[in-house]
């Protein structure tokens, strides 16, 4: 008696439709950045994102100032007006492929699909972190940022190192609004030097869940992506308060999101996994000026080009603060 094996394709495990919404669920799940509270996706940032241009406005009211008047029973009130101006987010549009033979591993497991999804997850994970360091540098080169950055890295001997106290003289950019960082990313060179001057506390948040870097009460996001010199010894940090940055996940008209290609043509046959993003990841009071982009979405090294950002909320409004320094 013979036996037949059944093959299980991607087309059998993946309904394009289903899978997109379930993987972009998963990997925000899997974010550090989003459960540091860094990024920022609502509903509002999604139908942005969903939107037909390019480049998208975001109204916002200034904030009420001056003095209130003195009620007397003669005199009336002067009533001014109330401004508005726009912040203005980018969109991106990035995508990516693999072929079966690079899932074939994960395609034997209980939980296919989910396999599948934590892979290219932690694949746009890794991606969008890309994007938003990019971004960041970007926004730090802007002359209109200038405000937003404490460097003590040029100073002699300990003065230029990172310990608690320059920390807090980074946060004090924020003035009284420096209660609202939360989040502190760095390179692991920096985590390991600070942690061993035993800075770092670690802190379980849940039973089930592994233990956080906290600094200065700041969780701590590491990734060696993060500006680090091995020969000068100067780091960078970016300190971060809760939403700072807005994330919309959208989509384009003219791009499918998820989709399973079969080439017939390879002798064994190939079943190929293409994800495509249509997205906002938005520093929230940095408005993106289009002075510098070639095609209809930017490239990292546009992002990075100071020209293309210019502040517009005012300083403290900006919940993120550049700190750069030095390591022994």
């Amino acid at each position: 008696m013979s036996t037949v094996n059944s093959i299980t394709r991607l087309g059998d495990v993946i309904v394009p439709s289903v899978f997109t919404d379930y993987f972009i669920q998963r990997t925000m799940e899997r974010s550090v950045l989003m459960q540091s509270g860094i990024l920022c996706n609502t509903e509002q940032f999604d139908s942005l994102a969903k939107g037909p241009s390019e480049v998208i406005n975001m109204p916002y009211w200034d904030d009420l100032v001056g003095d209130s008047q003195t009620i007397a029973d003669d005199t009336f009130f002067t009533p001014e007006s109330i401004n508005a101006d726009y912040d203005v987010a980018v969109k991106h549009g990035r995508g990516k492929a693999w072929g079966a033979n690079g899932l074939s591993a994960q395609m034997s497991g209980a939980d296919p699909l989910g396999a599948i999804a934590d892979l290219a997850g932690d694949y746009w994970q890794r991606e969008f972190q890309k994007v938003l360091l990019a971004t960041l540098k970007g926004v730090f080169n802007s002359d209109t940022m200038s405000e937003k950055v404490h460097d003590i890295s040029q100073k002699s001997g300990k003065e230029a190192y990172i310990n608690g106290h320059s920390f807090i003289d980074a946060t004090q950019i924020m003035g009284d609004a420096k209660e609202y960082l939360s989040g502190v990313m760095m390179h692991s060179a920096v985590e390991a030097y600070i942690a061993k001057r035993e800075l770092i506390e670690y802190v379980q948040e849940s039973a089930q869940s592994p233990r956080v870097p906290v600094f200065m009460n700041k969780r701590v996001i590491v990734s060696d992506s993060m500006p680090f010199d091995t020969s000068t010894k100067i780091g960078t940090v970016y300190i971060f308060g809760n939403g700072a940055i807005a994330l919309g996940n959208g989509s384009h008209s003219r791009m499918i999101e998820t989709e399973i290609v079969r080439d017939g043509l390879a002798t064994s046959g190939e079943d190929i996994l293409v994800t495509r993003r249509v997205f906002i990841l938005h520093p929230r009071g940095v408005k993106w000026t289009n002075n510098h982009k070639a095609g209809t979405f930017p490239e990292l090294a546009e992002m990075e080009n100071g020209e293309n950002w210019e502040r517009a909320y005012e300083p403290k409004a900006i919940r993120i603060v550049k700190f750069v320094f030095k390591v022994e």
